[in-house]
Order: structure tokens, then sequence, then C-alpha cells
């Protein structure tokens, strides 16, 4: 049954209390009352990521998920532009596990490569930088204390 009374009294609770029932205690996570505001709910899904680029999204949220990927990240945004041997000694780690990680970030487009000689050069991503600093900030802003 859909209701047409948007308004917000007909469809949602009035306090956002947990209730006790039995031994589960219920928190108000969920509605009470169905009343689907179907114009709207529609319209955002239609605006929201597509399966695939979703699938895509969280794989390279999942890239900075790893503590080395993220200080590498971290190392590319502060130098711009490193080879191996530059981010291996920087994060203290071996420049093997530098260089599978950093293939890891460029195969989720994070990071990108060039060839400089017999280096090979990375840096962050347009998208790199945008989700880097959504997970941990910019650290280029100083905060006052």
């Amino acid at each position: 049954m859909l209701l047409l009374d948007r308004s917000p009294a007909a469809c949602y609770a009035p306090h956002n209390t947990s209730t006790y029932i039995g031994a589960w205690t219920v928190s108000q996570d969920r509605c009470d009352l169905i009343c689907i505001d179907a114009p709207r709910a529609e319209a955002i899904r239609g605006r929201l990521l597509g399966e695939g680029a979703a699938l895509d999204a969280a794989e390279r949220a999942k890239a900075l998920s790893d503590p080395t990927r993220l200080t590498l990240a971290e190392a590319l945004r502060e130098g711009e532009e490193l080879c191996v041997c530059d981010l291996s000694w920087i994060v203290g780690r071996s420049q093997n596990l530098v260089s599978h990680h950093l293939g890891t970030l460029r195969s989720r487009r994070l990071v990108r490569s060039r060839k400089d000689g017999k280096m090979v050069m990375y840096s962050l991503t347009e998208a790199g930088a945008s989700l880097l600093s959504a997970v941990v900030g910019d650290t280029a802003v100083e905060v006052s204390t």
C-alpha cells in the first residue's frame, strides 16, 4: 500500500528511540510504516552509479585500504613524481614489495608511470589524489590549535 500523504508526521515516528522486544533491542534503523516517495526515490536511484561503476569504485577504494599502498600514495602526493628506489626508501619497504603495490595502484588507475631512461617514475592520477584526499584529508591545510 502506497501512502500519498507525504507529510513527515504521516510517515516517520515522532521519536528516534530504541524498543525492547524480548531479548532483542530494536533501534529505529527501520521504518515502522512503509511510505515510499516513489518519484523522489526513482530520481535518486537513476543518479547512482551503475553496478560496474560501483564495483570499479569499490576496488579503487580497497586499493588504498592497505597501509603500504596508502603510504605510497601519500608519498607521491608529497613528492609529485618519484621512482621506485625513492619510494622504497621513503616507506621503508623492499623495492620488490613497492613495485608490487605500485602495480596494484596502477591497475586501479590511482597512479601512472612513465619510463625515464632506466628509471620508472610514478605519480598520482587525478582520481588517486582525489581518493587519497577523501581518505586521509588534505594535509596541506594547517589546523590551528
